[in-house]
């Protein structure tokens, strides 16, 4: 059982990288060709095996690999060279997103971040509405991003301090969930919401229970709803600089290939833009999202090659689909085979929500119709169900078993009976351990700790024979990928709880569950996921080994050099 985390300790982790600076004009993955460069005397991991593999030097020239071993063959292999003395340090093949929302994470950018990974992470209400004041409104509005009450040390913000704060002024704050928020007084006039406003389903304008009035308080799509409207249309000019924005603080956390899901049309065209103008390095895999009608006609009328990158051998690669079927367990709409122990605001009995089965089973049997990856979402047990079931109905009418790169995401209530089924269906799966980290404490109520303690059950999908991945799902946690680590091989919750040890992993199976394993599914591992020979030249330098470190020192390991085809995009300054 480890001590109670501090607050202020926690959010130190958390902003590992903001002291950090991108190197100028390194940014394009147009840059410069430096000549060949030979990296060594550091640890040098190359995660081309289950257990750990290591080399003495790597060289590097046009942006590939050209030698991985020992110092002499690196020298006889690449000849005059830049070289880099790693003076000890640990040297990975760049970190690979399996499941975020890089579109999303770089709107953001356009308000202020209010999380527990800001540069100045908020204690206290004080803090929070400092930094709303010290932002520059966008279309009229003060937004704040990564708002997260339970780490604040007097409690959730009110209408009442929004109103005292910003009497005229429209201001929207969004919760780390990135589903939920609230606005103050001039905010919901803006917005045209009164108590009589009927609420878009699923969700809630929330009104105190006694007094009829509103909190400010909005729910699922009246939010999402509230959020497109304050944020309004904006350039493509400036959509790329916030493209740029997240970009660097993505390679402060060692990414070189980022992920963005649910995306849209007009995402795919900034994407594009951004490429062509060799604006952004990170390659990015984009997924569209179907969730209605408007998702599903986008996938039929697709105007890309699935799989294929929009650059070449980099930029916008559109590799597959999701496919949900229920939502975040905190918000209580995972939906489960037996009832929440806390059902307020809910029916009696409530299990959570799923998405309509015949959306499921279509877009599913659309993709092994059509040879299209597909990426399932499924949180509660009884999602996890749904998916499995639409897969073995896709399957079965197609004949088609082979192991196709898809994955079931989040699968954060995975049961061990469903785990054998992942692996006949040849089915991935990709975890968010950073949850676990950030909810473990509210789902042992809302659960019960026999449910609640199996959250992202990583050592028993590892044993299942599971190609096993792990995210952070940027913005709804933390980018920082040593964080993500830490909590996989710990399992810690917020209050210092430990969370299903057995379920614990080992730090490199975590490592490899953010490089090689990640590469795969998307049918990369001839391009990257291992610092082999003939791949391209995508490292990451850590100041510490997360291999030797005591567990709880993996989430102080800080990211030194971020190195996107043989180009330095991020140093630590």
């Amino acid at each position: 059982m480890t001590s109670r985390i501090d607050r202020r300790d926690f959010v130190k982790a958390g902003v590992a990288a903001l002291g950090a600076v991108a190197v100028p004009g390194a940014m394009s993955a147009m840059a410069q060709e430096t000549g060949a460069v030979i990296y060594s005397n550091g640890t040098i991991f190359t995660m081309e095996s289950d257990a750990p593999r290591y080399a003495e030097a790597v060289a590097v020239r046009d942006g590939k690999i050209a030698f991985v071993g020992d110092k002499a063959g690196a020298i006889a292999a690449v000849g005059n060279a830049t070289e880099v003395d790693l003076k000890g340090r640990t040297m990975l093949p760049g970190f690979i997103d399996s499941w975020g929302h890089f579109a999303l994470f770089a709107q953001q950018t356009l308000g202020v971040n209010l999380g527990y990974f800001a540069d100045k992470p908020p204690h206290s209400k004080v803090d929070v509405i400092a930094l709303l004041k010290a932002t520059t409104p966008f279309n009229g509005w003060i937004i704040g991003y990564g708002y997260f009450a339970a780490l604040l040390s007097d409690g959730a913000l009110t209408l009442a301090d929004l109103d005292e704060a910003f009497p005229a002024t429209p201001v929207m704050i969004s919760t780390l969930s990135t589903l939920t928020g609230q606005v103050n007084s001039a905010g919901l006039a803006k917005l045209g919401i009164t108590p009589e406003t009927q609420a878009a389903q699923p969700g809630q304008i929330v009104k105190d229970a006694q007094t009829g009035k509103l909190t400010g308080e909005l729910l699922f799509t009246p939010f999402l709803a509230a959020h497109g409207q304050a944020l309004g249309s904006y350039s493509q000019e400036q959509a790329l600089k916030t493209f740029v924005a997240a970009q660097a603080l993505l390679a402060a956390q060692g990414f070189t290939t980022v992920q963005s899901y649910q995306l849209t049309r007009e995402e795919i065209a900034n994407f594009r833009a951004a490429f062509d103008q060799g604006v952004i390095a990170l390659d990015v895999i984009g997924m569209p999202s179907i969730s209605d009608e408007a998702g599903g006609k986008m996938v039929a009328e697709a105007d890309w090659t699935w799989g294929a990158y929009s650059h070449g051998d980099h930029g916008l690669k559109i590799t597959g689909y999701q496919v949900a079927t229920d939502a975040a367990p905190q918000l209580r709409l995972a939906a489960f085979t037996q009832p929440y122990l806390d059902t307020t605001g809910f029916p009696d009995g409530w299990k959570g929500m799923l998405l309509p089965k015949e959306m499921v089973e279509q877009w599913i049997g659309y993709a092994y119709a059509n040879d299209i990856q597909v990426f399932a979402y499924s949180n509660g047990d009884a999602g996890i169900d749904l998916s499995l079931a639409a897969f073995e109905k896709a399957i079965a009418a197609t004949g088609k078993a082979d192991d196709r790169r898809n994955l079931i995401a989040h699968s954060y209530f995975v049961r061990q009976d469903q785990l054998p089924i992942y692996k006949k269906f040849n089915l991935g799966i990709s975890m968010m351990p950073p949850h676990m980290m950030l909810y473990g404490d509210q789902l042992m109520k809302l659960l019960g700790p026999e449910r609640a303690s199996m959250e992202s059950p990583m050592a028993s999908a590892l044993a299942a024979g599971l190609r096993t991945t792990m995210h952070c799902d940027c913005p709804s946690a933390s980018p920082n990928v040593m964080e993500a680590i830490w909590i996989a091989v710990t399992r810690t919750t917020l209050s210092g709880q430990v969370l299903g040890p057995q379920e614990d992993v080992k730090p490199y199976d975590a490592l490899l569950g953010v490089t090689r394993n990640v590469a795969y599914t998307y049918r990369e591992e001839a391009l990257k996921g291992t610092i082999t020979a003939g791949k391209v030249a995508d490292f990451v330098i850590l100041d510490g080994n997360p291999l030797s470190v005591a567990p709880n020192e993996i989430r102080n390991i800080k990211v030194v050099e971020t190195i996107k085809r043989g180009k330095t995009i991020y140093r630590r300054g």
